[in-house]
């Protein structure tokens, strides 16, 4: 029986958990590096940086976390001011410990490698009229900064 890697599921949810988990466990905090151009992406655009964000996940500074296969959503506040955020698995590039920067980077993975950041002009010409009025385009960047 021969595998290809575009038929298994992809490894980032399940490495992402063990390492959230790891870092709690260990009592520090979890930071993840996000990059701010993938579709799916709800940030704060001002907060963005050279395409990226990092965003502190730990259970006291967030609300209604939820991470699944397809992402992490949560509620935070930035300067005071609550916000819904949305965070696609294919947009995660890491996730590490603020003390001590042990953590994980992740590679490409071809699941995560089709979908493109941004919905082409002709993918976004045969949507229907409703769905043109809330597509995103190309969203704000985000930058590593420690």
């Amino acid at each position: 029986m021969e595998f290809s890697e575009e038929k298994l599921l992809p490894r980032r949810p399940y490495l992402f958990r063990a390492f959230y988990d790891w870092i709690l466990d260990n009592e520090l905090t979890p930071l993840v590096v996000v990059d701010a151009t993938k579709e799916g992406v709800d940030v704060p655009a001002e907060y963005i940086a050279d395409d990226k964000i990092v965003l502190n996940i730990a259970p006291h500074s967030v609300g209604q976390y939820l991470m699944n296969n397809d992402g992490i959503t949560f509620s935070a506040r930035f300067n005071g001011v609550l916000r819904q955020i949305n965070v696609p698995m294919a947009a995660i590039e890491a996730i590490y410990a603020r003390e001590n920067s042990a953590g994980l980077g992740f590679a490409p993975e071809p699941q995560y490698e089709t979908q493109s950041n941004t919905p082409s002009a002709a993918s976004a010409e045969s949507l229907p009229a409703e769905k043109k009025k809330t597509e995103k385009t190309a969203g704000p960047t985000f930058r590593v900064v420690k």
